[in-house]
């Protein structure tokens, strides 16, 4: 399917629980408020809850709410599983395939009513989607600037140095790096330094490093202050 070239950006991460749905929710709500129509898309969610018979995503919940996106659930995540498990073996678990189509279309319909949109991957770039197409041959076909979310904790630059490798080893452009978590209380010599590393041995930007804020709780749709100011420094609509 031929998808036209649309503004926006591709978040993805280092692994899961980096935090990619939290950036991804404020950076929508901080280009919104500069008087853009802002559409929120995670493709695809695992882990699900169930509610009326239906697949519900937290993610994507946590996503409308912060660009107070008009369209339904099902068109931000158009493909949902129960199993917290990468696509491909919940496809194979839940006997319930992973339609491209239904995904491309659900993104068409999210381009057409706005004008950026704020695309969340799933897990890391390496994630399987389907047998022959991962994480990163979906943002390549949707042509977006990547960003990688990373963890600030030890291990971050092996982690965030490979996945930068392998984004630009497709050919993507990445716009840089957002180190999310940073515990300004506990904070040791690698949370210190990580950042100056990755910069340096992966010759990219560090656009942000996110403090960690106990006050953030997304199920209850609050973000901290903290995270939103270490956020709001970026003009987010000039990254390329």
């Amino acid at each position: 399917m031929k998808l036209f070239t649309h503004k926006g950006l591709f978040i993805t991460a280092t692994d899961t629980g980096a935090g990619k749905t939290l950036i991804s929710g404020v950076v929508a709500k901080l280009i919104s408020q500069q008087g853009k129509k802002v559409g929120v898309f995670k493709p695809i969610a695992t882990g699900c809850r169930t509610v009326k018979g239906k697949l519900i995503s937290e993610d994507a919940e946590f996503l409308k709410y912060c660009c107070n996106s008009e369209l339904a659930l099902d068109v931000i995540t158009p493909i949902r599983y129960k199993i917290p498990a990468a696509p491909l073996a919940c496809e194979k678990a839940e006997k319930k395939k992973v339609n491209l189509s239904t995904l491309f279309n659900a993104y068409e319909q999210i381009c057409r009513n706005s004008d950026f949109v704020v695309v969340e991957g799933i897990g890391g770039v390496k994630v399987p989607i389907t047998s022959d197409f991962d994480v990163l041959d979906l943002a390549k076909a949707l042509k977006l600037p990547v960003i990688i979310v990373a963890k600030a904790k030890l291990g971050t630059i092996n982690h965030t140095l490979l996945t930068i490798e392998a984004v630009r080893r497709k050919g993507l452009l990445l716009a840089g790096i957002i180190i999310n978590g940073y515990d300004e209380k506990t904070v040791d010599f690698a949370e210190k330094t990580n950042a100056e590393f990755i910069k340096k041995l992966g010759k990219t930007k560090i656009l942000a490093v996110v403090p960690d804020d106990k006050k953030t709780n997304m199920a209850k749709n609050i973000v901290g202050r903290k995270v939103t100011d270490a956020l709001r420094k970026i003009n987010w609509l000039k990254i390329k």
